[in-house]
C-alpha cells in the first residue's frame, strides 16, 4: 500500500521535522510519532467520554483518563501553542512521563 496525497505531505513534513532536529535514526521517529499518536488517541477518548456527560447530566467524568493535574498532558492541550519550547517541554516532561 502506498501513502499519497494529503497524508503523505503531513507525514514527509513530520519526518523532515525530526530529521532537522537531530533525530535521524528511522525507529527512533516510528517511536516519538507512535507516542504522540497514543496521546491524541487517549485525549480522543477522554473527550469522547466527556461530551457523553455533557449531554446527560453534565456530571464530572468517572475515572478520567486525564485527571486535573494532569489536564497539560493532552494533545488538545498542547498542540496549538504557538511556542514551541513550551509545547516541547510539556510533551517531554509531562505527557512522556504521564504515559
Amino acid at each position: 500500500m502506498t501513502i499519497t496525497g494529503e497524508i503523505k505531505s503531513k507525514v514527509d513534513k513530520l519526518w523532515t521535522t525530526f530529521w532537522n532536529n537531530g533525530i535521524s535514526n528511522p525507529l527512533s521517529v516510528i517511536e516519538q510519532i507512535s507516542y504522540l499518536l497514543f496521546i491524541k488517541r487517549l485525549d480522543d477518548l477522554e473527550l469522547l467520554k466527556e461530551k457523553k456527560k455533557a449531554r446527560g447530566l453534565g456530571k464530572p467524568v468517572n475515572d478520567p483518563i486525564f485527571p486535573e493535574d494532569k489536564q497539560r498532558s493532552r494533545w488538545s492541550h498542547f498542540k496549538n501553542k504557538s511556542d514551541a519550547e513550551e509545547m516541547l517541554a510539556i510533551v517531554r516532561d509531562e505527557a512522556f512521563p504521564f504515559i
